[in-house]
């Protein structure tokens, strides 16, 4: 899994990178066939950066979310938690798609 990290409008430390490297590799505990994750930070408000997260699945899928906050990583941690939701809801519908069908009368 490839995780990278860009910024808009400034630059961030290493170490907050990563910080948001840890944050977001948390999200291959849900679902395994995570091929990458994009995220861009957005600096151009400095007091209330907004975090933008694109993780790409086998079978071309694509999930995406973004927050805004003046806490960088309680903002990533808000876009955590919703791609979390996505990913659940994504990973329910296809395992449910396969017992379609499999009913016993």
């Amino acid at each position: 899994m490839q995780v990278r990290i860009s910024t808009r409008h400034g630059e961030i430390s290493e170490a907050t990178q990563d910080k948001i490297r840890q944050k977001v590799e948390k999200l291959q505990r849900f679902f395994e066939r995570i091929m990458a994750i994009d995220i861009t930070v957005d600096l151009e408000k400095a007091d209330e950066p907004d975090i933008e997260v694109l993780v790409t699945v086998e079978h071309k899928h694509e999930f995406v979310a973004n927050h805004r906050s003046n806490d960088m990583f309680g903002s990533v941690d808000k876009v955590v938690a919703k791609l979390e939701q996505q990913i659940k809801k994504y990973k329910e519908k296809i395992q449910d798609h396969g017992r379609s069908g499999t009913q016993e009368i």
